[in-house]
């Protein structure tokens, strides 16, 4: 069922009824929601039984939205909803530039052809979740959410006058009615308040993980921001590190590691090999915050010619170490595009080691809607439960539930 692992083996696989296109993954309870863009809306898988998951429900949001990224809690989950972009764009479009102000002519009207916000979902039966309550935002929607059942959202966001993502904070006190209650962005990236900028490239908050009081971003091609998040209403900056150039950018997914004064960057191939130069996963040492510092790389796969194999190759996800999962300071878990999941150890920080693998096999279909790309395997996303059982996502083929055989710790 693989075309290469180590330490890791096959349990079970679902393409959810046909939605194979799949994006981000919670697991509550024994059921997996994961986020769809080309369904519009989020399948429920029961994963109760890992060998036999089940789709047991579909949670659909508007036809110009997509909905492919979603965090999940105790009994609430929550869901985005944006402009689907990939209905009028390349994916050189998408990454190249900023979005707002030079596209805008395409993406027609909020609430008609299009919804933007967040959905808030009951999911107390956690196979039958229940629409409660809804943020509208006032642009094109939120790319991505931070949420671990307390009181603050964190979300990214393009709103009306900027120029691409920002930072939203959002008060969860009553889940019927979130608010927004602070937002912070790059400067120069306020158009509408008369800010300019020279930015390299697409620069936009992917998404922000919260440790304690900090806010730890990844901004595409505006590298990593931490910022203070203790006055929700007023977010300072802390500190701001671009390694593009000379590096390619991409800066895509934050995994900080507060024990250890240590901060893992990935940086996401978002163009084909042959089109754009390698990403690195970082790792960047922040027991000064003011002054973060890269200490290491993570060694690229090699266990096959995945330059030969086309596709994109390279970063996307990292499991977030979320409440309630499974949570390592030394071995991390990253999707890694046409070389399916890669498994590290960085107990010693400065020297990375792959210690783990899981490659699944080519998709027999292809469904998700990037055009310009060789169908190849393209693992997603990634969530590792307490037992080692682990979640993975493919743009093409669905579901996979995989079991982990390395150390636990």
């Amino acid at each position: 069922m693989a075309e290469s692992a180590r330490n890791i083996s096959f349990v079970g696989h679902s393409d959810q009824l046909g939605r194979g296109h799949s994006d981000q993954v919670m697991v509550v309870r024994g059921h997996a929601y994961v986020g769809h863009s080309k369904s519009h809306g989020i399948t429920v898988t029961d994963v109760r039984d890992p060998r036999n998951p089940r789709p047991v429900n579909f949670l659909p949001i508007h036809q110009g939205s997509w909905g492919i990224h979603l965090q999940a809690h105790g009994n609430l989950l929550l869901g985005i909803e944006a402009f689907d972009f990939m209905s009028v764009m390349t994916p050189q479009e998408y990454y190249d530039r900023s979005i707002g102000g030079v596209y805008g002519a395409r993406f027609g009207t909020r609430g008609k052809d299009f919804s933007a916000g967040m959905r808030v979902y009951d999911i107390s039966n956690p196979a039958t979740p229940r629409a409660i309550g809804f943020l509208e935002v006032e642009g094109l929607g939120i790319h991505r959410i931070w949420w671990v059942g307390d009181r603050y959202a964190y979300a990214s966001a393009l709103l009306d006058g900027f120029t691409d993502y920002i930072l939203l904070i959002i008060d969860m006190a009553d889940p019927t009615r979130p608010v927004e209650v602070g937002r912070w962005w790059l400067p120069g990236m306020w158009a509408a308040g008369g800010e300019t900028n020279d930015f390299p490239g697409r620069v936009a908050l992917h998404h922000a993980v919260v440790a304690g009081d900090v806010a730890y971003g990844a901004w595409r091609n505006g590298g990593l921001t931490l910022i203070d998040v203790k006055d929700k209403a007023a977010p300072k900056l802390i500190s701001h590190r671009n390694w593009s150039p000379p590096f390619a950018g991409g800066t895509h997914s934050p995994l900080p590691l507060p024990d250890r004064g240590l901060v893992v960057v990935a940086d996401e191939a978002v163009m084909p090999i042959d089109r754009e130069p390698a990403k690195p996963i970082w790792v960047v040492d922040v027991r000064t915050p003011e002054n973060p510092v890269t200490i290491a790389t993570f060694p690229i796969p090699s266990d096959q010619d995945y330059v030969a194999k086309g596709g994109n190759f390279g970063p996307h996800n990292l499991h977030e170490n979320r409440p309630g999962s499974f949570q390592s300071s030394t071995t991390i878990f990253a999707t890694y595009q046409n070389a399916g999941l890669r498994v590290f150890d960085i107990a010693n920080q400065f020297r990375p080691e792959e210690t783990g693998w899981f490659v699944p096999p080519t998709p027999t279909r292809w469904m998700e809607p990037m055009r310009g790309r060789k169908k190849v395997l393209h693992s997603s996303d990634v969530f590792v439960a307490q037992d080692g059982l682990i979640y993975l996502t493919d743009y093409d083929s669905g579901l996979y539930i995989l079991q982990w055989h390395g150390p636990s710790a």
